[in-house]
C-alpha cells in the first residue's frame, strides 16, 4: 500500500511565491517579497535529479508536493508519413495556469489540421476537475488529436468530483494509467539532469512496484 504522509499545517502566513514571511524585521525585504510577481510557468527539456525524486515519487499523500510536473512528448504526423517529434518539461506553482492547460496554451496553441498528433505526457499527479475539462474540450474540438496520460499519483481520488472528471476523461477518448517502474526509468532517461557525459542510471525507490499497484487499484474501480 502506499505510504501517507501527514501535510504540515502552515503557521506563518506566505507570499504569492511561497516564501516564509515569519521573523522577517527588514521592511525592504518584505516589500521585495510581497511584490515578486506570481509564480510563472516553468518550461525546459530536463528537470533537476531532486525535483524528480521527490515530485514524482508515488506516495498516496506527501506534504510538500504543491507542483505539478509534465513531461511531454509531441509527434506529429503529415499526411505523407513524416513525424515530427519534440519533447521538454513543465512545472507550475499552482498560483497561475496549471501544467496542463498551459501545455494548450504554451507548447500545442494551435493544431495544425493538416497533421495528425499523438501526445504523451508524464505527469506527477493526475489532473484536477478543471483541468480535466479543460483537457476534454480541447479533445473534443481537436479530432486530430490523440492524448495519453501516465501520472505518479492520483490526486484527491477520494472525492467524487475527482472521480466523476477521470470518467470523463476515459469517455472522452482520453487513454488514462498509472506510472509503471519502467516508466520512472523512461523519464529519467529522457527528462531528467544527467552528469555531463555520464549517464547514471536509474535508482527505483522502496515500494515503487507496491504503489504502483495500489493506484493502479485505485484508477481501475474509478474507471468501471
Amino acid at each position: 500500500m502506499a505510504h501517507k504522509e501527514e501535510a504540515t499545517t502552515a503557521e506563518a502566513p506566505a507570499s504569492q511565491n511561497g516564501e516564509d514571511l515569519e521573523n522577517l524585521d527588514d521592511p525592504e525585504k518584505l516589500k521585495e517579497l510581497i511584490e515578486l510577481p506570481p509564480f510563472e510557468i516553468v518550461t525546459g527539456e530536463r528537470l533537476p535529479v531532486n525535483y524528480f525524486k521527490f515530485q514524482f515519487r508515488n506516495v498516496e499523500y506527501s506534504s510538500g508536493r504543491n507542483k505539478t510536473f509534465l513531461c511531454y512528448v509531441v509527434e506529429a504526423q503529415s499526411k505523407g508519413g513524416q513525424v515530427q517529434a519534440s519533447r521538454g518539461y513543465l512545472e507550475d506553482e499552482h498560483a497561475t495556469a496549471h501544467a496542463e492547460e498551459a501545455f494548450f496554451n504554451t507548447i500545442l496553441p494551435a493544431c495544425d489540421p493538416a497533421l495528425r498528433y499523438n501526445v504523451t505526457w508524464y505527469v506527477s499527479s493526475s489532473p484536477c476537475a478543471a483541468c480535466a475539462d479543460r483537457i476534454i474540450k480541447t479533445l473534443s474540438k481537436t479530432k486530430n488529436l490523440r492524448l495519453l496520460i501516465l501520472v505518479g499519483r492520483l490526486f484527491m481520488w477520494e472525492e467524487p468530483e475527482i472521480q466523476a472528471a477521470l470518467k470523463k476523461l476515459k469517455e472522452a477518448g482520453c487513454k488514462l494509467r498509472i506510472m509503471k517502474p519502467q516508466d520512472f526509468e523512461y523519464v529519467w532517461q529522457n527528462f531528467v539532469e544527467q552528469e555531463e557525459g555520464e549517464s547514471k542510471a536509474f535508482q527505483p525507490w522502496e515500494d515503487i512496484q507496491e504503489n504502483f499497484q495500489y493506484y493502479e487499484e485505485k484508477l481501475a474501480d474509478i474507471l468501471k
